[in-house]
């Protein structure tokens, strides 16, 4: 499975992991970099937005998420993640592991649903920094291994601190972030929330399209009407 433990003794394995299984200090880019402030306030400021590096996904919850990606910070999970992208890899995946508190996060991004599926793409090697674990940030998931990140990521609903340097942050929701709410809760859920569609916004995404509606099946034996008009 490509995240964290589901026991708490594996979970409790996961955060023993020693600082010398890094080599050096881990960057430190900073996490308002590429946002304008005002020199005065120091206040962040809308700016323009970078589509090439603008993650969409289309939610089966109802709507549109878009995620800033954060090349500076994750330069080799961003590759991974938008190469996956232009080859619909996410498209029609689920969330397979969605928790509340505790560990506080959405984890999706395996074609098989079972949380330990991946990409034929190589893993990823680790790239911790200094962004936060916060509310809508975007990690990636792994196994054991430091450097096993491939396609599964998390989402998380609210702050982990805990996870910080040892998950690699590779973007953080911009919009969107109450149809990630809306994904369905559970280990596995019963009906889990899907990605209609993944896209990178420079690549100009149609607009959202929900998720068509399967008619549930006829009885045994019974056959279409149709009604004379």
């Amino acid at each position: 499975m490509r995240f964290v433990a589901t026991s708490a003794a594996l979970a409790a394995l996961f955060f023993a992991l020693p600082a010398a299984a890094q080599k050096g200090p881990p960057p430190k880019p900073d996490p308002l970099k590429g946002v304008q402030t005002d020199a005065a306030t120091h206040v962040p400021v809308s700016v323009a937005a970078d589509p090439e590096n603008t993650w969409v996904l289309d939610l089966s919850t109802g709507g549109r998420v878009a995620i800033r990606l954060r090349p500076d910070a994750a330069p080799k999970m961003v590759e991974q993640v938008k190469a996956l992208t232009r080859q619909h890899f996410y498209d029609n995946t689920v969330f397979h592991r969605v928790i509340d508190g505790g560990e506080n996060m959405a984890q999706g991004g395996d074609p098989t649903g079972t949380g330990r599926g991946g990409s034929e793409r190589p893993n990823v090697p680790a790239e911790f920094s200094n962004l936060p674990h916060v509310r809508g940030a975007v990690s990636a998931a792994r196994a054991q291994d430091i450097n096993s990140a491939n396609s599964q990521f998390f989402i998380m609903f609210g702050p982990r601190l805990g996870f910080d340097h040892d998950y690699t942050v590779f973007g953080r929701v911009t919009e969107g972030m109450q149809w990630v709410d809306k994904i369905e809760r559970g280990e596995p859920p019963a009906r889990p929330t899907r990605i209609i569609r993944a896209y990178i916004a420079s690549d100009n995404p149609p607009p959202y399209q929900p998720a068509p509606v399967n008619a549930p099946a006829l009885p045994a034996g019974e056959q279409k009407a149709t009604l004379p008009q």
